[in-house]
């Protein structure tokens, strides 16, 4: 994210509030106000009252490759929450955050393990892999977008905790629509700032056809994936997973595009 940029967000979202009347404290989380409630994420200012701008990132196609596996963003995914007067300082409620989005991984889960009898006990939709990116720490806006993530890996062969990625060791992205400075054999890809920017009649500002790139991130190995056999025996598979995955890929070897749009407005409209 750009200087021009960041300022151009925190300037829409200061003026933005200053047309506004000045939110009550509430003792309790209130509801978005009507034709806000894309915002519902964003914390209210009884659960954060530093929060001034609300803000919802919708990131609708791209990629996100990690080994050698590489999943398209076919279904949106939205990152919902609030932050303070300097853009910074992101925060949000149960309704917001990573909102789930499951993204199917080409060649399901005989793709990703290697098991290929797999194919005489399940059907096509037993077969399929879901993969879906959660927050595993805090975001945070400046020259770049860092985003620390985990992907959890959805399938019943592999139980219910097989995750590329955790809370104490994230694929940690550092998304930029600049230009990157990844380590080889990657190289230097480019993002794109947003296109458009739209102030609409009720105070909301649109934010659209953004890129955010990254291929700079190391990814580490899966954990968790447990195959049961018999319906009591476990068996780890994490080394199948990282073999066929290419996992862990170090940085230079990963790559990320996101095209987004965003939405913001100040919280005193919100939560008026």
């Amino acid at each position: 994210m750009t200087n021009r940029l960041r300022k151009l967000m925190v300037a829409a979202v200061a003026a933005l509030a200053l047309t506004a009347m000045a939110a009550p404290m509430a003792s309790q989380a209130a509801t978005p106000a009507p034709g806000f409630g894309q915002f519902a994420g964003c914390p209210s200012p009884a659960e954060n009252p530093a929060i001034s701008g609300c803000l919802r990132a919708i990131i609708g196609s791209g990629h996100f490759k990690m080994g050698n596996k590489n999943v398209p963003i076919t279904k949106p995914i939205i990152l919902s929450g609030g932050v303070n007067s300097e853009f910074q300082g992101f925060s949000a409620n149960s309704k917001g955050g990573l909102l789930p989005a499951e993204q199917l991984v080409p060649g399901g889960v005989i793709g990703l393990t290697g098991l290929d009898w797999l194919v005489n006990f399940l059907d096509i939709d037993s077969l399929q892999l879901k993969a879906v990116t959660e927050l595993a720490g805090q975001p945070s806006i400046g020259e770049k977008f860092t985003l620390p993530v985990r992907v959890h890996l959805i399938n019943p062969v592999l139980g219910k905790n097989c995750y590329v990625g955790s809370v104490t060791n994230p694929i940690k992205l550092e998304l930029t629509t600049g230009t990157t400075s990844p380590q080889p054999p990657n190289t230097p890809i480019s993002g794109q700032p947003f296109q458009s920017f739209t102030e609409h009649a009720n105070g909301v500002t649109t934010l659209d056809d953004a890129i955010f790139v990254d291929n700079s991130f190391a990814a580490p190995g899966a954990s968790g994936c447990v195959l049961t056999l018999f319906g009591f025996i476990p068996i780890s598979i994490n080394g199948l997973v990282n073999s066929q995955s290419g996992l862990p890929a170090p940085a230079g070897t990963n790559t990320t595009v996101q095209n987004t749009d965003m939405e913001l407005a100040p919280s005193n409209l919100v939560y008026p």
